[in-house]
């Protein structure tokens, strides 16, 4: 717990919310707004299980908390086939876009598997135009990233891992494996992982989360250059392999997208103030604070930024460095990145905090400021 931060300041929240952020990992079938899905659920003619969206928000939270990740998954049988129309793709899309905005978020990637909606008669070219415009509608630097999962065949991958390449550069970033991580190892899928590595579109794969530290390493030897989550590694970091983890980390350059929230509700963790991403940050390793699920996890990125202040020994020039890491191993364009990174500085010298920021990056050996910014307050 961090004594100097008070979690019901609104002071501190209303700082938090001015504060510019990046965000890496976010779900598009686990941000919806409550009041979209409930519209959606009914076009569609799907049983909604609560009447309006105060208590469908409530039937979320109940299995949030629930301690069961199968319960914290049932969401997902409601938005996917909610979702399965371009409209409602457009639709959704362009409110996480929104609605990241109004958090402050100044650069984001949000992330899908595109042919779960195949069972719903919607193929998957359709899926990513649709949620690629509704991205574009918004006035956020976005992009999508494709994701396939893990538990199918090597088939379907490849057919996944096809459809992302088709669309690089047309709004799609990157490429993930979502899906359930324990018995479903990544090296299954090393063939589709490596065509979409070759072809030069960057991957991040979800790996450390409800399996071994272990697979965050296989993960990157496959190519990945950020892990979903990674939470897991720092039990290797514990271990007499150390020194050797943190050398492997730090020469690929890993990045990890931390999900706080969510891995409490997905049992990663057992609380968040034990939660390992202080220690994974204070032995140098890259990382940032992501929602993963919004409606799933009743967050906002905001509220994550407040949550890690309130229950760790992290700071606001922590969370600060973790932005500019966030926007440098972004997907998106080096343009894109470098305003994102523009727009940390600039928050960091209106708030007095450039001193401290450019020591610390300095201390971590980081890119100080950009040139013609002065590295103190």
């Amino acid at each position: 717990m961090n004594p100097s931060i008070d979690p019901t300041d609104g002071a501190t929240r209303d700082a938090l919310a001015r504060s510019p952020k990046v965000l890496l990992h976010e779900h598009l079938d686990g941000g919806l707004r409550t009041s979209t899905l409930l519209e959606l659920l009914r076009e569609r003619g799907q049983a909604a299980p609560a009447s309006d969206a105060a208590a469908l928000g409530r039937w979320f939270d109940e299995r949030a908390h629930s301690g069961s990740l199968e319960r914290y998954l049932e969401g997902f049988s409601l938005t996917v086939p909610a979702m399965a129309d371009p409209h409602a793709l457009h639709r959704v899309a362009f409110e996480a876009a929104e609605d990241a905005l109004a958090d402050g978020v100044v650069l984001a990637e949000f992330r899908i598997a595109p042919l779960l909606f195949e069972a719903f008669g919607l193929d998957g070219d359709t899926a990513v135009e649709a949620m690629v415009s509704g991205l574009r509608r918004s006035g956020l630097p976005s992009g999508l990233i494709v994701c396939a999962m893990r538990q199918e065949d090597e088939a379907q991958t490849r057919r996944a891992a096809d459809l992302a390449l088709r669309w690089s550069g047309r709004g799609v970033v990157g490429f993930d494996l979502a899906g359930p991580e324990r018995g479903f190892d990544p090296s299954r899928h090393a063939r589709a992982l490596a065509l979409v590595r070759e072809a030069g579109l960057p991957i991040t794969l979800h790996a450390g989360e409800a399996d071994a530290g272990e697979r965050v390493l296989q993960a990157a030897r496959l190519g990945a250059r950020r892990i979903g989550h990674g939470v897991r590694l720092a039990e290797l970091l514990d271990g007499p392999r150390r020194s050797a983890v943190l050398a492997e980390v730090l020469q690929r350059d890993l990045h990890l997208e931390v999900c706080p929230t969510s891995n409490l509700h997905t049992a990663a963790v057992a609380a968040i103030a034990e939660h390992p991403i202080a220690g994974l940050w204070q032995a140098g390793v890259s990382l940032s604070v992501n929602t993963d699920n919004r409606l799933m996890s009743r967050v906002t990125l905001g509220n994550e930024f407040h949550t890690v202040l309130a229950h760790t020994p992290l700071g606001p020039v922590d969370l600060l460095a973790m932005t500019l890491e966030a926007a440098r191993h972004s997907f998106l364009a080096a343009p894109e990145r470098e305003r994102a990174r523009d727009a940390v500085w600039a928050h960091a010298q209106r708030t007095g905090a450039t001193g401290a920021l450019a020591a610390l990056l300095r201390e971590r050996g980081l890119p100080g400021p950009p040139a013609g910014r002065p590295p103190a307050a």
